[in-house]
């Protein structure tokens, strides 16, 4: 009996289901989690395609850290929730984002900007102990699909 494929294509390219009869296939699409899709699409955007390439022209890694190199007017904000996306993993200390952005040429209140995404639910300390913010995951879909949506909007 030949094998009966289903190619379905989604955001992050095209998945491949093969089966025996067409009831296995429905089977096997119906045990399929609900967020599969997404997060399949959240893994190859962040294991897969180097961060690099999608912030390429916007923020350039250096020695000291990621520098916004980009000339878009970005609010001290999106400056800030930049540099944390585009940091190890996306966090770093008040001061040390101060030093970066300065490198970016933007004067910016970090500490305050900081302590008010904190309100906002874009960034938290993960060890209140240490001085170190980390974006939340609405932080990092912040930046994704409003801060990088309008550069590169803005770049074409």
């Amino acid at each position: 009996m030949k094998r009966i494929e289903a190619h379905i294509k989604t955001s992050f390219g095209e998945v491949t289901i093969e089966a025996d009869t067409p009831q296995e296939i429905l089977n096997m699409l119906e045990s399929i989690p609900e967020n599969f899709v997404e997060k399949m699409s959240d893994f190859v955007t962040n294991k897969l395609v180097p961060s690099g390439a999608q912030l390429k022209g916007i923020v350039e890694p250096t020695t000291e850290g990621p520098v916004i190199v980009t000339r878009e007017n970005l609010t001290h904000y999106e400056a800030v929730g930049l540099v944390l996306y585009a940091s190890d993993d996306r966090k770093n200390t008040a001061a040390q984002i101060q030093k970066l952005l300065e490198s970016s040429g933007i004067k910016s209140m970090v500490p305050a900007r900081l302590n008010e995404m904190t309100k906002r639910g874009q960034v938290f300390k993960p060890d209140p102990s240490k001085p170190e913010f980390k974006l939340t995951i609405q932080g990092e879909k912040w930046v994704e699909d409003d801060v990088l949506t309008k550069i590169r909007g803005k770049m074409s």
